[in-house]
């Protein structure tokens, strides 16, 4: 796999902390992202602070069908580069998991309660299993349309629960997007046209929720979409996929990491 080189990790780690100085340390779920200017003394001071990454959601963070070090593990790898000490990371995603698992997950789960308490930087991503294709919907977008009310229910309680048990420290909380809630590139294209254009409506649907959610909540919304597929969606990222056409690679998960360093640089 190869090595970001230095400036991605200054870009990451530095607008980490930027991102982490918009809350409050007494932040409540709907935080205000601050426009005050910060210095690179302050921006280093704060992430000097930062010891722990907390990873939630899906099949996608927790690394399935990869057999490689998913993109949280890379996120705290460069922190730990550049703040010179170690930043641990907990990776509580979980295969198969839908939005609301997620939720009960934050309320129930006594170790995942845990992690996110002490940890500076948390990363979501959920809601593509909400709308798996399925026989029953077959490639009617309405169908799966109707379960849109129930991921941004589940999303906002997810983010609230989260500066819940953060409150009293600093947080970075990013929510990570999709390049496609079904089989993605070439995989999608043998499915047929309907398929594909099923496919795109549906992940437009879900990123628009999380994306609306992300600015209404002062969280860092992080496009997966564009980073996979283009800012015109006319990239084929059938390279970025594992064999099974829906899980990234080992490429695909440094090219996750890479956006989530791009989109807080930015």
């Amino acid at each position: 796999m190869r090595a970001r080189p230095w400036p991605v990790v200054l870009a990451l780690s530095l607008a980490l902390c930027c991102a982490a100085c918009s809350t409050s340390s007494g932040a409540s779920s709907s935080s205000a992202t601050s426009t005050s200017p910060l210095d690179p003394a302050a921006i280093r001071a704060e992430l000097a602070h930062a010891n722990a990454v907390t990873a939630i959601g899906d099949s996608v963070p927790s690394g399935t069908a990869c057999d490689c070090p998913p993109y949280p593990q890379l996120t705290a790898a460069d922190l730990t580069r550049f703040a010179g000490h170690p930043v641990t990371v907990s990776n509580d995603a979980m295969s198969g998991f839908q939005s609301g698992d997620v939720a009960d997950q934050l309320r129930d789960d006594p170790d995942v309660i845990a992690h996110v308490e002490t940890s500076q930087v948390v990363l979501a991503e959920v809601g593509a299993n909400d709308v798996a294709y399925s026989p029953s919907c077959g490639t009617n977008v309405s169908c799966y349309d109707a379960k849109l009310p129930s991921i941004e229910h589940n999303l906002t309680t997810i983010v609230q629960r989260v500066h819940e048990l953060t409150r009293g420290h600093e947080l970075t909380l990013l929510l990570l997007d999709y390049w496609s809630v079904w089989l993605g590139g070439q995989y999608a294209q043998a499915q047929g046209p309907a398929y594909v254009t099923a496919a795109d409506t549906v992940t437009d649907h879900v990123d628009t929720a999380i994306r609306n959610i992300a600015q209404s909540t002062g969280s860092v919304y992080v496009d997966l979409r564009t980073a996979f597929r283009g800012p015109n969606q006319s990239w084929d990222e059938t390279h970025l996929l594992a064999p099974d056409g829906d899980h990234p690679n080992a490429e695909g998960h440094v090219r996750i990491a890479r956006a989530i360093a791009d989109t807080v640089a930015a």
